[in-house]
């Protein structure tokens, strides 16, 4: 074979990737899953959420360590083997000559996973920047707003310490005025909460920040509700989807809101290192890129990618995990992780020395739910899981917040589950 057609080959190869008919995924699982779910496939998708047959298929889809029981997928999601298959694929690929693959190949590929990232999103592909996670995206929109001197923001303290932290530089650096609220977690009503936001608005107010899935505690906030407040007063609103996007079903245009930043490395269970951030389109023009770019003020998405060398594998793998979450369809696997959530919690919450952290109720959380028992800190009880179960979590302490989160995913077995339940009544006990 002729040097040529091999280049070609692997041109084409790369090219046709993840969103043809010779996707890794296509290969590898859907015709198993297609039989598995077959008896599930015109019922609601609640019906499926405990259905153990359908989701040990889904399971052996991944390569987590048996030895550790890994419920902090609050933190970061592994990816499925055909995603770190994709991932090795393209880096091998990469490696064969990078300057090549990598520019002329591989990134010829963005166009197409633009497309379908903005039909998972509901979006416009004119509105939708590939980047590496949220802290990224979000940074994007907190410096690259062109707020003044005496300018407001408002945000929460339960919020992400990153986006805290960018605030807090702004109002050093440029005079604005950051402001934060305080709820005291879970609260099941949402007019609290909306009203939380109104009651700090002043005439100064240009920004709202709303963290739409709390990740200390899960705590689903009533986004479209705050957005309609804010934008009824003339107010701007960013929304921070780090947990929520591919985890619950939904599209983002329908939040109402103006900007939206996640990581696809959590429930998308995409490569560890991708991200993706959204922009109404009447807004992009006015936001600076993050980093340099030849045209900062143009309408063009494509400016907030300006990054220099970046991972090409890990964007185009990317294309994998959005195949294997559709594999099992977005609600349905919604369904299925709030039930898991579910399982253990409703199983532990009796215990007098038990504390949830999170409501039960579907609307206000899905995966994440924060626990404590009396006499003992996040950070015992994290050690104790760990050290005398191998049960991997995380001891949060952040404002008002002090709990052990706890987060599963849908590769999570109810025994792993059984044995969390069984090790807080040992603890409690």
């Amino acid at each position: 074979m002729s040097t040529d057609r091999r280049i070609f080959l692997k041109q084409a190869a790369a090219l046709a990737g993840a969103f043809s008919v010779n996707s890794l995924f296509n290969q590898t699982h859907a015709a198993e899953w297609e039989k598995a779910g077959a008896h599930l496939k015109h019922s609601d998708a609640s019906v499926a959420a405990d259905d153990e047959d359908y989701w040990r298929v889904i399971q052996q889809a991944y390569t987590v360590d048996t030895n550790i029981i890994n419920l902090n997928n609050g933190g970061v999601s592994p990816a499925p083997l055909v995603v770190q298959q994709a991932l090795q694929r393209y880096n091998d690929l990469a490696n064969e000559g990078p300057s090549y693959f990598m520019w002329r190949v591989l990134d010829q590929g963005r166009e197409p996973l633009r497309q379908k990232l903005a039909l998972l999103a509901g979006a416009s592909p004119d509105e939708i920047a590939i980047n590496r996670n949220s802290t990224e995206a979000l940074n994007t929109i907190i410096y690259g707003l062109d707020l003044k001197s005496g300018d407001e923001v408002i945000g929460t303290k339960q919020d992400y310490p990153n986006m805290i932290h960018a605030y807090q530089q702004k109002a050093a650096r440029q005079g604005i005025v950051y402001k934060q609220i305080s709820f005291e977690l879970p609260i099941e009503d949402d007019e609290q909460i909306v009203k939380g936001y109104e009651d700090a608005i002043t005439s100064n107010t240009r920004l709202l920040h709303v963290t739409h899935m709390i990740n200390w505690v899960g705590y689903i906030m009533p986004v479209q509700k705050i957005c309609d407040m804010a934008h009824a007063k003339g107010i701007e609103v960013l929304v921070d989807g780090a947990h929520s996007f591919g985890l619950l079903d939904f599209k983002i245009p329908d939040l109402h809101c103006d900007y939206f930043g996640t990581s696809l490395h959590k429930f998308l269970s995409a490569p560890i290192g991708s991200g993706m951030l959204w922009i109404k389109k009447e807004h992009i023009e006015k936001i600076w890129p993050l980093t340099c770019s030849s045209k900062p003020q143009s309408g063009d998405i494509r400016k907030f990618e300006e990054l220099g060398t970046r991972s090409f594998p890990i964007e185009q793998a990317i294309g994998e995990a959005i195949n294997f979450h559709e594999g099992i369809g977005a609600k349905r696997k919604e369904e299925r992780i709030r039930y898991l959530k579910n399982y253990w919690a409703s199983k532990v919450k009796d215990n007098p020395k038990v504390k949830l952290h999170t409501s039960l109720n579907p609307k206000y959380s899905c995966a994440i739910c924060g626990i404590s028992i009396t006499g003992i800190t996040p950070a015992e009880l994290d050690g104790k899981l760990f050290n005398d179960y191998k049960i991997h979590t995380v001891g949060i302490v952040w404002e008002n917040i002090s709990c052990v989160r706890v987060t599963p995913h849908v590769y999570t077995t109810l025994a792993d589950l059984d044995k969390l339940v069984k090790a807080i009544g040992e603890i409690a006990g």
